[in-house]
């Protein structure tokens, strides 16, 4: 077993919507900032993108009711599950995504992938805030 870490933001927003909102792959590079700018691509039943440290291949859970957003990144030799779930929270949303501890990672390696994470979490809670502060107009 992999060591994990789970990291979640509060969206003030209902979870559904949030979903909704974010579950087409086309959409994380607007506030995952590793697939951002890479001209990510359809490819098949994959997706295709230049992530932080090369050419990454990407394979999503399909739209579902549960609001289950997982994904597999095959990144060289390596596959990387990275388990992604919107729940209710109140009247709100918990975007929660665990990162798998990979074999050999660094604890410095470990600490940055968590902020970057914290950091993409923290934009997504921004974009959509920003967006239902929007349509609340």
């Amino acid at each position: 077993m992999l060591p994990a870490e789970t990291i979640s933001v509060s969206i003030p927003c209902e979870w559904r919507a949030v979903y909704e909102r974010i579950w087409r792959p086309e959409d994380f590079p607007r506030w995952a900032s590793g697939l951002a700018g890479s001209g990510m691509r359809q490819d098949g039943d994959s997706w295709v993108a230049t992530g932080p440290d090369g050419p990454v291949r990407i394979r999503f859970t399909g739209h579902n009711p549960f609001g289950v957003m997982d994904h597999v990144v095959e990144a060289g030799d390596a596959v990387i599950s990275v388990p992604l779930r919107v729940v209710a929270n109140g009247d709100g949303a918990e975007v929660m995504l665990t990162l798998f501890r990979q074999p050999g990672m660094s604890d410095e390696r470990l600490a940055a992938d968590m902020a970057w994470i914290r950091r993409d979490l923290a934009a997504l809670r921004n974009l959509l805030a920003g967006e239902a502060d929007h349509t609340a107009k």
